[in-house]
């Protein structure tokens, strides 16, 4: 059987992660934290600490970081661009110590009226991520795209997490990209 880790912020805990599971089913042996993994510099923290036993014997690690990075909370984003590559490209070399398949999520966007985000930002912060991973062969998992394509009915009424419908989309794509990463 194999293993896969799922990581990542809430869009994944509260999101797509555990209907991903169930869709990859019983095929393969599914885990997450149960934390949510926040901002990169956090699921960085995690990846070299508390999350270390939970990695051993993965197949495949699928991840996410962005919405917390992207957001402005006053000052500008979050985590500055900058940091937000170089912490991404850390976390992708730590995973690179238990497995060779590791899918990155990009940050789905949210509704416009969600205060501190911006699609153009998160747009350039996506960009700059697939191009820093593609870079080390991360496989990357285009969820943005997915929930994109209808805003309105993939978000929930918070504006920033995923709806019922937007939670089946992007487990279903996540599941099929492990699927073929894993085994291809």
């Amino acid at each position: 059987m194999k293993k896969i880790v799922l990581l990542g912020d809430s869009i994944r805990l509260i999101g797509y992660g555990k209907r991903c599971a169930e869709l990859l089913g019983d095929e393969y042996e599914t885990v997450e934290p149960e934390d949510n993994g926040r901002f990169v510099k956090y699921t960085l923290r995690g990846v070299l600490l508390e999350w270390k036993p939970l990695l051993e014997g993965a197949d495949l690690i699928h991840w996410n970081n962005g919405l917390w990075d992207v957001c402005d909370l006053g000052d500008g984003p979050f985590t500055d661009l900058d940091e937000y590559v170089k912490n991404l490209v850390r976390v992708a070399k730590v995973l690179r110590g238990y497995t060779d398949k590791i899918v990155f999520a990009t940050t789905t966007p949210t509704s416009p009226l969600m205060w501190g985000h911006d699609k153009n930002r998160t747009i350039r912060y996506n960009k700059a991520a697939v191009e820093a991973l593609g870079e080390l062969g991360v496989v990357i998992n285009d969820l943005f795209s997915v929930v994109d394509a209808d805003i309105d009915a993939n978000i929930s009424e918070d504006y920033l997490h995923l709806s019922p419908r937007g939670v089946e989309l992007c487990a279903a794509q996540t599941a099929e990209i492990i699927r073929k990463t894993v085994n291809g």
